[in-house]
């Protein structure tokens, strides 16, 4: 799924980026992300894409988003929160120097695939917050340690435990 978006692109430098949509790309909130996604991610300048709800910046493509993926339930990768927009960060496992966010409370979902060589995935997010947080939050949140309760706090009273 992720490398049938990413092989063919991340090396093009035509002038409009091919992709393929998400399965919800037809969703009204992706239509709201897509016309506020940003001129320039870091120092890279948006180019056209041929698909909808999609996003590519720089030449080469450094920086891919596709808007109406699934949204993840639960995740070990670490989860951020960045201007209101809490973000998995993920690096693909076939290639440790493609980086992966997708947003995480939120529906649709984003993805963005970034070649971390050109791009860190905190510039990406910091630059991206703004066009995702017009997607809808479905109520669910990055937790920090203080949102986990401690085994001692959750036992039973008069427990062995």
């Amino acid at each position: 799924m992720l490398t049938a978006l990413v092989v063919p692109v991340l090396g093009a430098c035509s002038a409009a980026v091919p992709l393929s949509p998400a399965e919800g790309a037809n969703d009204p909130a992706c239509a709201q992300v897509t016309v506020h996604l940003p001129e320039a991610v870091g120092d890279h300048a948006r180019r056209e894409t041929d698909a909808q709800a999609t996003g590519a910046w720089g030449t080469p493509t450094s920086v891919l988003l596709r808007c109406g993926v699934e949204s993840p339930a639960v995740s070990d990768d670490p989860c951020y929160p960045v201007a209101g927009v809490d973000w998995i960060s993920s690096v693909d496992p076939a290639d440790p120097e493609r980086g992966i966010l997708r947003t995480f409370g939120r529906v649709p979902g984003l993805e963005v695939v970034i070649d971390l060589t050109r791009v860190s995935s905190g510039t990406v997010a910091q630059d991206l917050s703004t066009a995702a947080g017009y997607l809808p939050q479905d109520g669910k949140r990055c937790l920090d340690a203080g949102d986990v309760p401690l085994e001692e706090e959750s036992a039973a009273p008069g427990g062995s435990g």
